[in-house]
């Protein structure tokens, strides 16, 4: 049993849990998956190709005949961690393939680390196939390989992530992430339809739907319809929620942009259909910071929208981040995002100090904030949230909620509402009667205790 906060950074996926079975004489591949969840896509699709390719995945670097590292290159606090992870995997094991977004720029990654076999983008499966083909050639069973492999998942086996799109077109200042991913590329509507389908036949009883703008998702292919069991599915992120509804699990959107439409997946969650969960990252409230960051600098009506929100969904859960101490941010515009927080009162939020990131055109804006103010705002805007948190989980003190189970130990189940996604929100934990539960079990429960961001309940 562990307690929150938990690591707020949404740019970090959980750890990877890998698979260390493998057959006599077979080649064994690690992974270490650095990055986003939508980076822990990318490592699922190569690892699933390599296995069925005839590689075993290794779980640690001895047993590895070589080591992928699928890097992140969101800010240059995570270029540092993917550049001290590859030197690790080099010291620990020797035989290297770089990906992800920080492979975007291979002569950063070799200029670190000349000595790594392969360097290649994000989404660059044949690459990396290539690249471990050189290293490490496969040695395919034919009585086992010759069968289609399962698809490997680095999640738990309850929940899973599912991307829907790569890229995206949006040109904020402070990212990068378009220049590494490219632009907004939308899967067809029935191939994410069956996915899901599989992933909730195998077991998954939770999907995350993610992707670089899940509001966006199908622009780029002018909401096209696909055949889907015999009716057309639509490639627009409300049809999709709709479908995607009708299979059978907790249905929870990432990375949502207010966009108007949104307002049209309201009514679902309402419904029961989707979790009322909406992930947005506003980043700011106040209109001049948000020019700056090149964003939509509509802070009034979004509040306006907010309101809209939980007047059609009461029970609607709002998670955001934002970024503090952005160039040129003033001590009014900071108050003004407080002053603001307080009336939104969202519920989960995150929070990042600016950073400068290699290629961003904020770097070139003025008045970059000295690192102590933005630490004392960071702190500020963390404890006004914090107390925002405590005050709406201590408000659920006798309430009947939905659970869904991820572990259970001695000590206590730990689960998590439909207000909390894996590893970026709050617990719920039974410590009592809890015999007998399993990860994946859904169950409702009634609250005993309330702390900062976890919950404490009771069976029923």
């Amino acid at each position: 049993m562990s307690l929150n906060p938990p690591d707020l950074r949404p740019d970090r996926a959980p750890s990877p849990r890998l698979d260390a079975e493998a057959r006599p004489g077979q080649p064994r591949i690690g992974m270490v998956s650095l990055g986003c969840p939508k980076a822990l896509v990318d490592s699922e699709r190569i690892l699933t190709r390599l296995r069925a390719e005839g590689y075993a995945i290794s779980p640690d670097y001895a047993g590895a005949d070589a080591v992928i590292v699928n890097t992140c290159g969101f800010l240059d606090s995570a270029k540092v961690e993917s550049l001290e992870a590859i030197g690790e995997a080099l010291t620990e094991n020797g035989r290297v393939i770089v990906t992800g977004c920080l492979g975007a720029d291979e002569g950063y990654v070799r200029g670190a680390h000349p000595s790594v076999l392969a360097v290649t983008g994000p989404h660059q499966y044949e690459q990396v196939l290539d690249a471990v083909h050189g290293a490490v050639p496969p040695a395919p069973d034919p009585f086992i390989d010759l069968l289609p492999a399962s698809a490997v998942h680095l999640t738990p086996r309850h929940y899973s992530y599912l991307k829907i799109s790569e890229g995206c077109n949006h040109k904020c200042k402070f990212c990068v992430i378009p220049d590494m991913r490219g632009r907004l590329v939308s899967r067809p509507a029935h191939a994410v339809l069956r996915e899901a389908e599989r992933l909730v036949a195998a077991g998954v009883r939770e999907l995350l739907v993610i992707s670089q703008d899940t509001s966006a998702y199908g622009i780029d292919r002018k909401h096209d319809s696909t055949d889907w069991h015999g009716r057309p599915a639509r490639s627009h992120i409300t049809d999709l929620a709709r479908e995607l509804g009708t299979l059978g699990a907790w249905v929870r959107l990432h990375y949502v942009y207010p966009y108007p439409h949104v307002r049209e997946l309201i009514p679902l969650m309402a419904e029961g259909l989707i979790l009322p969960y909406l992930d947005i990252p506003f980043q700011h409230s106040h209109p001049d910071v948000l020019r700056r960051m090149a964003r939509p600098a509509a802070s009034a009506r979004t509040l306006d929208e907010i309101a809209r929100w939980r007047a059609d969904c009461p029970g609607i859960t709002l998670r955001s981040t934002f970024i503090v101490g952005y160039p040129g941010e003033t001590e009014a515009e900071f108050q003004h995002l407080l002053d603001w927080l307080d009336e939104a009162r969202l519920d989960r939020v995150g929070c990042f100090q600016y950073e400068n990131v290699a290629g961003a055109r904020a770097n070139a804006l003025p008045d970059h904030v000295p690192a102590e103010v933005k630490q004392d705002r960071w702190n500020r805007f963390m404890e006004r949230s914090q107390a925002i948190s405590a005050a709406k989980l201590e408000a659920k003190v006798g309430q009947r909620l939905r659970v869904i189970v991820d572990a259970v130990d001695a000590e206590a189940a730990t689960c998590r509402t439909e207000a909390d996604a894996p590893e970026i929100d709050g617990e719920l934990f039974i410590d009592e009667d809890f015999e007998g539960l399993a990860p994946g079990d859904i169950l409702t429960v009634e609250v005993e205790e309330a702390a900062d961001y976890d919950l404490w309940a009771r069976r029923v």
